[in-house]
């Protein structure tokens, strides 16, 4: 059956390297067939992920999203995949798109696309925005498996978390059961990690900073396996709470 896993959070709290990396771990570890959603169509994230593929390599989302029913067929077309690796998938939108180039959708119809992937793959990992005004991330927190909740150890990241959680109180968005997480991501500006789990509900993990998860950012190749040992340890224990 298949699992569908939330990371949502703090702006500028490591969601998306979160959510790749998650993912990636995922099919290396279970040899599983994985997608990754990219749910922002404000700053579409696929161009940011790879940079080096052409605009016409990528699909977006948005067009399967855009019919009046949620196609399986539609969905698969829009998946972008890694050579050789044909059992990890993403989606996403693409350059040039904001949450006014497709139709509007709602929740009904990002339950049927949710639906359409978990016949699709073993796992379902979806990149969140912040701000659950975007549906894709409104129906994901509300109704994944699991929701892992992320926070920079900074001010900025904690404070985000203290004015807008209250905001999510209802027991539908099942703030309680959310497994939650501290993300350095940045190498010198931030407080210390204990100060800032006292600020916090209940941290269960803490990711360390790395150079090399940054620099394959920067080379667009975040979806490979990285060459750092304490990084690695911190998410292979992590996959197996969550999976």
């Amino acid at each position: 059956m298949s699992k569908v896993i939330a990371i949502w959070g703090a702006p500028n709290s490591g969601k998306t390297t979160f959510a790749t990396k998650l993912a990636r771990s995922i099919y290396d570890e279970y040899q599983a067939t994985v997608v990754v959603v990219y749910a922002d169509n404000e700053t579409p994230t696929l161009p940011i992920i790879f940079p080096n593929y052409k605009k016409d390599d990528l699909c977006s989302v948005g067009v399967a999203l855009a019919k009046t029913d949620i196609d399986r067929h539609e969905v698969v077309k829009q998946m972008v995949t890694i050579k050789d690796k044909q059992n990890f998938a993403f989606l996403g939108f693409i350059d040039g798109e904001n949450k006014y180039t497709y139709p509007t959708f709602d929740a009904t119809k990002v339950r049927s696309l949710y639906s359409v992937l978990s016949s699709l793959a073993d796992y379902v990992i979806i990149d969140c925005t912040s701000s659950l005004k975007n549906p894709l991330s409104k129906v994901a927190v509300r109704e994944a498996d699991e929701v892992i909740r992320l926070s920079a150890p900074t001010l900025k990241s904690v404070s985000y978390l203290a004015s807008q959680l209250p905001l999510y109180i209802d027991p539908m968005f099942r703030l309680e059961e959310h497994i939650e997480g501290i993300c350095v991501t940045d190498e010198d500006l931030y407080m210390p990690i204990e100060e800032a789990k006292s600020h916090l509900h209940d941290v269960r993990f803490t990711i360390p900073y790395s150079q090399a998860v940054k620099q394959q950012m920067l080379d667009g190749n975040l979806y490979e396996v990285v060459n750092d040992k304490k990084f690695n340890d911190k998410f292979k224990a992590i996959v197996e709470k969550v999976v």
